[in-house]
């Protein structure tokens, strides 16, 4: 019998008389085996008792987390944020907040599920994580240090000390600590997303793919591995594996673009698309400069630049050349540096765009051609 087979949902969601860490695993095992759309439908049961006024606490927290383990993390934030002096509120809280980029909130919400008996150490932990995204890296190093005594042989202290290593430049030490936190952790989302992020840099697809696998092998439902694991099964010609992911992505965000020109992409070429080399370029290219900017671990500089001139895709900084970049204020060359990092792996450089439409015209004048030379020219592909 499986997994599937043994959870009742229902009972989890809507019997227990509380709701703890047992549930909270019982439902990752669900969702991990493929019982998603169960507990999506037992949680808008949950959804209406609270719309109604009738939640209690508990049902509160249990639409609340569960929400969060199906990364709807408005969601989770709207309903957890009714509780106040719970520590599991809070913390989980607190990684909606994170995944929703509300950086500073999130820190301050897990000092509070410390605060409320959550485990003090992993809000610590956790809390160094939302401040380094926050833009304050020293400090995040500092808490790091302050809780190394209790945390160091934790996975998510190495995953962390990963984190500050890679804004800072050392990716070979980033990959050791994120390579330290998966012995710790095999199941951890966020060190397994990171090494599998460097694998691609590095060109070894199937490394990366076995990385981005196991990262989705635990809710929360990541939608930026499904989506990277979905180009990479399309790289590698596993085209029905590929449509899963991005058919896995459009079951929680159903209005999420990517996942739908993706699919779109793969439903509609048939195997003319496999046949085509230069289509397949063409479409592969497309796919790479609609990455956007956020898919990428950034300094907070960095990160701040781009977003104030306009800048959120691939494509977008092949829109706009060297200079225009270094026009704007604080972006210096080491930003620059990282972003040539980010596009030199994907063949790409900054206003390359931009370049290929100041090609000179061709040289010649099509007045001046024969009737014969202008139809040879005219002619369709």
């Amino acid at each position: 019998m499986t997994v599937a087979e043994t959870i009742n949902v229902s009972q989890v969601l809507l019997e227990s008389p509380s709701f703890g860490a047992t549930e909270i695993g019982q439902l990752e095992e669900a969702i991990a085996a493929s019982q998603c759309g169960e507990v999506m439908q037992f949680q808008r049961e949950l959804q209406l008792k609270v719309d109604q006024g009738s939640a209690s606490e508990r049902d509160l927290l249990a639409a609340g987390i569960t929400a969060y383990l199906l990364a709807n993390h408005a969601d989770a934030d709207r309903y957890l944020s009714k509780i106040s002096g719970n520590g599991l509120a809070d913390f989980y809280r607190a990684q909606s907040l994170l995944a929703l980029g509300q950086h500073q909130a999130a820190a301050d919400a897990y000092a509070s599920a410390g605060t409320n008996g959550y485990d003090a150490v992993q809000c610590a932990l956790c809390r160094a994580g939302a401040i380094r995204l926050s833009g304050d890296t020293d400090a995040a190093d500092e808490l790091l240090a302050a809780s190394s005594r209790e945390g160091a042989t934790r996975a998510e202290y190495s995953y962390q000390k990963g984190c500050i290593l890679a804004d800072r430049g050392d990716a070979f030490g980033a990959i050791e600590y994120f390579e330290r936190a998966v012995d710790m952790d095999p199941h951890h989302g966020g060190a397994l997303f990171r090494l599998a992020g460097e694998n691609n840099l590095l060109g070894n697809d199937a490394d990366a793919i076995t990385l981005y696998e196991r990262s989705l092998s635990r809710p929360p439902l990541f939608k930026g591995a499904l989506i990277n694991l979905g180009l990479l099964y399309e790289d590698s010609e596993s085209y029905s594996a590929a449509a899963f992911c991005f058919r896995r992505v459009l079951e929680v965000f159903p209005n999420d673009e990517r996942a739908q020109l993706y699919l779109k992409d793969i439903e509609a070429s048939s195997d003319m698309y496999y046949d085509e080399d230069a289509d397949r370029a063409r479409r592969e290219l497309d796919q790479v400069l609609r990455i956007p900017i956020t898919d990428f671990e950034l300094s907070a500089r960095s990160r701040n630049c781009l977003e104030s001139a306009g800048i959120h895709t691939l494509g977008d900084l092949t829109n706009v050349s060297e200079q225009e970049l270094l026009g704007g204020k604080n972006f210096g060359e080491t930003s620059l540096t990282e972003i040539r990092e980010i596009l030199e792996p994907r063949g790409l450089r900054i206003g390359q765009s931009v370049e290929e439409q100041r090609k000179p015209a061709p040289a010649y004048d099509l007045e001046e051609l024969s009737p014969q030379e202008r139809a040879l020219l005219e002619k369709p592909v």
